[in-house]
């Protein structure tokens, strides 16, 4: 397959500062699920396995929510594997005793693989912060419920809860624009896999869809002309490619408030960190999202 267009952030020359800035970032808000200390956090709750322990963390600042809202917010899982873990989870471990959690095992997590007490710590915690409090949460329920928790005090988890907000300020504006191209869930990862030459079956197991659902998908999207043999159509590229360049224009007014200035520094802030947590294993490479985490310049 061809590969997928600068919008898709391959092209460093010609990828928009949103989608840098996401790359730049994102692997301070992964620890929250791939630190072995967030495995050993949810699993001492009693959510045993990786997904209990996922949804949990990410969904908890929603309030007990039930399956049907967790899987129209995160948008590509399968209804039926959410529904295997939601809602659960909540009667094994609370809402609240899961953002305790979660808040510690990150503390943890990031002062095992970071110098947190470092001034460039500090500094990119308070440019990640004034971007997340300059976010519109309107319509973006993820990041409205992480924006409403509490602020921590401590500058490498002020770092961290900002790039939460920011990051699902990003999904949820992601989802919008998926809803506006009418592309459902299924789709999604369709057109996904196909546009950045990642495993469909891959990408299909760890969403839960079944094989007989993600064919259906494939074969609606081909009703529309936007898939053929696997592959994008030129009407699916354009579709493809205006999905993420929309994702990345509702994601950019964080940027656009913080600057050019301060955002180029915290991105040369951030490099080393993001580094430190790939060394240490902490976040996933051949993650689904296709996502190269941006680590120098």
């Amino acid at each position: 397959m061809r590969a997928a267009p600068a919008p898709y952030g391959r092209d460093m020359e010609s990828e928009s500062r949103a989608r840098r800035m996401w790359r730049a970032l994102e692997p301070l808000h992964a620890v929250t699920y791939f630190a072995p200390e967030a495995r050993e956090a949810a699993e001492g709750l009693g959510l045993r396995g990786f997904w209990r322990g996922y949804f949990g963390q990410r969904a908890a600042p929603l309030g007990a929510a039930p399956a049907e809202v967790v899987t129209a917010l995160f948008y590509n899982f399968a209804p039926g594997f959410v529904a295997r873990s939601v809602p659960q989870i909540w009667s094994v471990a609370p809402p609240e005793r899961l953002l305790e959690a979660r808040l510690a095992a990150v503390d943890t997590a990031l002062r095992r693989s970071l110098d947190v007490d470092a001034p460039e710590v500090a500094e990119a915690a308070d440019l990640a912060r004034t971007a997340a409090a300059s976010v519109s949460t309107a319509g973006r329920a993820l990041a409205a419920a992480n924006a409403a928790l509490p602020w921590p005090d401590a500058p490498h988890l002020v770092l961290w809860h900002a790039q939460t907000i920011l990051r699902e300020q990003r999904g949820d504006g992601h989802v919008a624009a998926l809803v506006g191209a009418d592309i459902d869930p299924c789709e999604a990862l369709v057109v996904f896999a196909a546009a950045q030459d990642i495993d469909p079956e891959r990408l299909r197991e760890r969403r839960g869809w079944t094989a007989e659902e993600w064919a259906a998908a494939q074969d609606r999207l081909a009703r529309r002309g936007l898939v053929g043999g696997g592959r994008l159509t030129p009407a699916g590229w354009t579709l493809s490619t205006d999905v993420e360049a929309r994702t990345d224009t509702l994601a950019d007014r964080a940027w656009q408030a913080l600057g050019d200035a301060r955002s180029a520094r915290l991105q040369e802030l951030a490099g080393p960190l993001v580094a430190r947590i790939l060394a240490a294993g902490d976040f996933m490479a051949d993650n689904p999202m296709g996502m190269r985490p941006l680590v120098a310049g």
